[in-house]
Order: C-alpha cells, then sequence, then structure tokens
C-alpha cells in the first residue's frame, strides 16, 4: 500500500452548465446511493449514483466547504473525485424559509400526484426533506 501521508485528492464538482468546484483537499465525503462514502488519496477506484444530500470537503481535519446536489453520479481513483451534480450550491447559501416552501408544495405535489406522476412528485419530495435537514429544519 502506497504512504498517502501529506497527499491531497482533486476534488471536481461539474453541473450540467459549469465545472463549479475544483480544489485539493485532504477528503471528501459524497452522499452515495448506498451510503455516505469519503473519498482520502488513494482511494480504489470506484462510480457511484449520488443520492440529495450533502458534500462535505476537509481539508487539516475541518470541514471547509459543504454543498448540497439534488443527486449524480461520483467517480473516484486514487487522485480524484469527480462528482456530475444535477444541481448543487453552497449550503451556506440555502435558505431555510424557501427550503421549507419548496418541502410544503412538494408534499402538496405528492399527495395531489397521479399515478403517472408519482415517482417524480416522490424525488422531488426526498430532495426537498433532505434540503431542510441540510439547513437545520425538520422535516
Amino acid at each position: 500500500m502506497a504512504d498517502t501521508a501529506g497527499q491531497k485528492v482533486t476534488f471536481e464538482l461539474v453541473t450540467p452548465t459549469a465545472l463549479a468546484i475544483s480544489e485539493d483537499v485532504d477528503m471528501v465525503v459524497v452522499p452515495g446511493s448506498d451510503g455516505d462514502f469519503g473519498v482520502l488519496p488513494g482511494h480504489t477506484p470506484i462510480l457511484s449514483t449520488v443520492r440529495p444530500g450533502v458534500i462535505n470537503m476537509y481539508t487539516d481535519g475541518a470541514i471547509t466547504k459543504s454543498l448540497f446536489v439534488e443527486g449524480g453520479f461520483a467517480e473516484a481513483n486514487p487522485d480524484r473525485c469527480t462528482v456530475l451534480a444535477e444541481s448543487a450550491v453552497d449550503v451556506n447559501e440555502l435558505n431555510a424559509s424557501h427550503a421549507e416552501a419548496r418541502l410544503s408544495a412538494a408534499r402538496e405535489a405528492f399527495d395531489a400526484a397521479e399515478e403517472d406522476a408519482k415517482a417524480a412528485a416522490e424525488k422531488e419530495l426526498r430532495i426537498a426533506e433532505v434540503m431542510v435537514q441540510a439547513v437545520g429544519g425538520n422535516a
């Protein structure tokens, strides 16, 4: 096993419109569909879908940035972690009242959805619930 002390992993977050982040960090934690996973230098190659949640970037043992993503895909290898996200926003930029309003609207849409629209309404509901949690509310 290679010595990775002092090494960094490059984290890149790509949205449909831009390369949103490209930074060298000690570790990044991604909300994978099967659970959160951390990527350190030397990580075994992996592909994963990403569920709605918060990506945390770490340097010197502390979270340096938290990003809310609505879902996507992640690829990690020994020196890089790339997340292709549907959308991403810094958690510090999330607005609690906006998140609560989105959750309320999502609940109403889910309750009113016809069978063929239930899956999309359920996805929006889950995103809104996690967004409220990310800003410290109660879903």
